[in-house]
């Protein structure tokens, strides 16, 4: 056993992880971006949770049309004409959060504000627009939230999205600390693909979408991050002592 870490950093995916955003919120926001569009297309619940096999929102309308509207394929300027449509779901997706539906998931704000009063660096590590992460953290946290964020990795700043490491690489690099410092938390695959292969011990905290996912080689599995009034369920890998996730848990979970 390895004791020898300090916790540094909490890396945070953003869509699932942070809140569970994809259900009521991109996928609506993709369906109401069609119909400005004039398309036809509808994502329903089962579809969507298909097409959340490929990361990135651009990649994720690029791969539908492949599959299920090839006629469309022949636009002359089909990379800028999939840009203008993605920006304008997310237009959508920023007016949903605003609405303020969409809580953040069980334990997420307790845990940060932990990690603050901790002086433990907070990243983001997403392949979601920086425009989608601060829509949802000014409707959740506050406008000043933005900040409490030592690094954000977002969208396009890596050419790869996850399953490949680049994002968190980047965010590593920008935090100047090495994985054995840090922790990562994810809720899907792709994700734990992306954080193990920096070499971050990984918490899955599973959502809707990828409850039956494959998550071999994450530190633990649970249901979320849990409250004291509202444990979480463990469901696979190191077992808890308690029945939330606090900073101590964190620091735990990197000596193992």
């Amino acid at each position: 056993m390895n004791t020898n870490n300090k916790l540094q950093a909490v890396l945070f995916d953003v869509d699932g992880t942070l809140a569970d955003t994809e259900q009521d919120g991109h996928r609506l926001a993709f369906n109401a971006a069609f119909k400005q569009f004039h398309l036809d297309w509808n994502w329903d619940i089962d579809l969507y949770g298909e097409l959340l096999q490929i990361t990135g929102g651009k990649e994720r309308i690029r791969y539908f049309m492949e599959r299920y509207a090839p006629a469309e394929l022949d636009k002359s300027n089909l990379t800028e004409w999939i840009a203008s449509l993605h920006k304008t779901k997310t237009k959508h997706f920023e007016s949903l959060m605003e609405t303020g539906n969409i809580p953040l998931r069980p334990g997420v704000a307790r845990l940060i504000h932990e990690l603050r009063r901790e002086k433990v660096k907070l990243a983001i590590a997403t392949t979601t627009t920086m425009e989608n992460v601060t829509a949802l953290l000014k409707s959740t946290l506050g406008e000043e939230s933005i900040g409490w964020f030592d690094v954000i990795g977002a969208g396009d700043i890596v050419p790869l999205k996850k399953p490949a490491p680049d994002i968190y690489h980047w965010v590593l690099d920008q935090l100047k600390l090495t994985a054995p410092q840090c922790i990562a938390i994810e809720d899907s695959e792709n994700g734990l693909k992306s954080a193990r292969a920096a070499n971050l011990s990984t918490l899955i905290t599973v959502s809707g979408y990828t409850r039956s996912q494959n998550f071999s080689g994450a530190v633990t599995i649970l249901s979320d991050l849990g409250e004291p009034s509202q444990p979480f369920t463990h469901m696979g890998g190191v077992a808890l002592e308690q029945g939330w996730v606090d900073h101590k848990t964190l620091n735990s979970l990197i000596n193992l």
